[in-house]
């Protein structure tokens, strides 16, 4: 038997849109604030020579850091954001323009994914919580059947398939990074600090209740590292690493179950 696995908004899209969300907020505000070019305080004329993005406002700033970060051909994000439909969403995935992708993404609520897509293939493993929680109004034998299936247990089917079909879309980088294009930032411009070892400048922005803190790379490409939101309940963060690095998506091999097969 073939278990049709309904993937709803939950781990995939949410994904996506989480992300564009909170890199697209500099669609926020509706001019670009020239908020002086002083991040940390300056002593002596040669202090502003050296300060990172001298001479730009905060929204210049996260404009620039918005076109680097789409012109990456990888990258990695890892982090927790809300899905207004399940909850707290955690993520940490690799992936590229050629489609490639690796990583984990889930709910304490519904369960959670590994997938690896290395080519025209993807593998998925789903743990049972997941599987429960995408075939709920089925009957329970049929449930039990995927579980004792499929839980915990590497399956692979074509990218092109309804199982893998959400999943394949959200790992075409190009279509995550269109989403960067916003511009007109109403960003503020604040100190500097280091993210993860890099340096980096910050920037605030708001949004009704939502407060964003975002991290912009001070060497070498103006990257976005990390976007920290804040609107009074649990705090969100996601972060941007392995810029333009390779995607590790190897093949797993063993006790691998092709569903394709199975639906022929």
């Amino acid at each position: 038997m073939r278990h049709h696995l309904r993937l709803r908004r939950t781990a995939i899209a949410a994904v996506c849109l989480a992300t564009a969300a909170t890199l697209g907020l500099t669609a926020c505000g509706s001019e670009t604030k020239k908020d002086g070019a002083a991040g940390t305080s300056d002593k002596g004329g040669s202090a502003a020579a050296k300060e990172p993005f001298a001479g730009l406002s905060g929204g210049e700033i996260a404009d620039k850091a918005l076109d680097a970060t789409s012109d990456a051909s990888s990258l990695r994000v890892k982090g927790e954001v809300t899905d207004e439909a399940s909850g707290l969403l955690r993520m940490d995935l690799a992936l590229d323009t050629k489609g490639r992708c690796a990583g984990t993404m889930g709910t304490a609520e519904e369960g959670s994914i590994e997938l690896i897509i290395p080519g025209d293939t993807a593998y998925m493993k789903y743990d049972e919580k997941f599987l429960r929680s995408q075939s709920k109004g089925e009957p329970a034998a049929d449930v039990q059947a995927g579980v004792d299936m499929m839980a915990d247990r590497w399956v692979k089917t074509k990218v092109t398939s309804a199982d893998a079909k959400e999943i394949a879309g959200f790992c075409d980088l190009d279509s995550l990074l269109a989403e960067f294009k916003e511009t007109g930032s109403a960003a503020r411009r604040g100190g500097t600090t280091t993210v993860d070892g890099t340096p980096a400048i910050e920037l605030t922005e708001s949004d009704g209740k939502d407060k964003y803190t975002i991290y912009v790379a001070t060497k070498g490409k103006p990257y976005l590292l990390k976007v920290d939101k804040a609107s009074g309940g649990k705090p969100e963060s996601l972060a941007f690493t392995d810029y333009d690095k390779p995607v590790k998506a190897t093949a797993p091999t063993g006790d691998v179950l092709d569903l394709d097969k199975l639906g022929s």
